[in-house]
């Protein structure tokens, strides 16, 4: 973990503008922001997935996340917020060490998320359903 800049940012090696720490997470304003006030929320523990996470990290997690969100969209003056959290390079993970955005967002800000939304072909929505449910 020691060239992980969220283990370096945590353990106080590189400086942040912190907003909230417990004992499992810490809070702090995105350097690279989408939005001002754009913040990220991380476990103290480093862990790259967001399955690895404990069940009570993952608790205080997005419990912060709220606490985050409601004060940041009140503090910006921002009628809405994204809270994504990209799990694998494939899915936008750049940082390898488990972290939540928090984004204010306005109408017309510039930023999309470019979804697109496909539709199931003829019996394909049963058997994926069913093995979905099959691993639950």
């Amino acid at each position: 973990m020691g060239e992980c800049i969220f283990c370096k940012i945590i353990a106080g090696e590189i400086p942040a503008a912190r907003l909230i720490e417990t004992d499992k997470v810490v809070s702090f304003l995105d350097i690279n922001p989408v939005n001002p006030g754009h913040a990220l929320i991380v476990p103290k523990r480093h862990v790259t997935s967001f399955l690895d996470l404990h069940q009570n990290e993952l608790h205080v997690l997005m419990f912060i996340a709220r606490r985050v969100a409601a004060a940041v969209a009140e503090a910006t003056e921002s009628p809405a917020f994204n809270i994504l959290q990209n799990n694998g390079r494939a899915a936008g993970q750049i940082i390898d060490h488990v972290h939540i955005h928090v984004i204010p967002r306005r109408p017309d800000d510039g930023f999309s998320l470019g979804w697109r939304q496909l539709s199931y072909g003829e019996g394909e929505l049963e058997p994926l359903r069913k093995a979905i449910t099959a691993r639950l």
